[in-house]
């Protein structure tokens, strides 16, 4: 099982959430940890991420020495405000 490492942009979301979207995001978070490449999980064509949707979100998240899941966003799906976002963020180290 991989380690866990949420960045401040995804914890951000992840506390405005209603307990049941919460809940079925961190669920699908803590699967990554064990499955890091879900067969519906697709890389991001700019950028070295890979995304998962989950009900009516999106996580992106990447893949840190092979032992660690960093999740660097999560947001609505439907719009393209994450996408904005990872646009306007640093590059991680």
């Amino acid at each position: 099982m991989l380690k866990l490492e949420i960045k401040r942009p995804a914890y951000d979301c992840l506390i405005d959430l209603q307990i049941k979207q919460f809940r079925q995001v961190m669920l699908s978070i803590i699967r990554l940890t064990k499955e890091p490449y879900p067969h519906d999980s697709q890389k991001l064509a700019e950028y070295p991420y890979h995304r998962v949707d989950i009900g009516e979100f999106r996580i992106i998240y990447d893949i840190v020495n092979e032992e660690t899941v960093r999740i660097i966003l999560v947001g609505k799906r439907n719009d393209g405000e994450i996408y904005k976002r990872l646009r306007n963020m640093r590059p991680l180290q």
